[in-house]
């Protein structure tokens, strides 16, 4: 039996990387980790030729923009507004790709 390719959207964050550890521990995965500046989750090309070219079969998504009190009070607009796309391009890909779990 082949390993679950699972990518972990936002893997060096506080819960992305608690996801990770878990993870981990499994022998029945393969993990498909990319950073900010290796995949960048706002171009929706490059989402979806990531999924298309990984093969993946599982995703968590706990990728987002974030910030402090004072950026989150000044841009709260920028933040909703980044994190939908985020979201829309992880979840669109992943339907366009046949993946098994989001």
């Amino acid at each position: 039996m082949s390993k679950q390719r699972v990518f972990i959207a936002g893997h060096r964050g506080m819960v992305g990387s608690a996801i990770r550890r878990q993870l981990e521990q499994r022998g029945d995965v393969e993990l498909v980790l990319r950073t900010r500046d290796e995949l960048n989750l706002l171009d929706s090309r490059a989402v979806h030729d990531f999924f298309a070219s990984e093969r993946i079969d599982q995703v968590y998504l706990a990728a987002a923009k974030v910030g402090g009190i004072v950026a989150n009070n000044t841009y709260p607009a920028d933040f909703i507004y980044q994190n939908m796309m985020i979201e829309s391009n992880i979840i669109h890909a992943a339907h366009q790709n046949d993946v098994n779990k989001l």
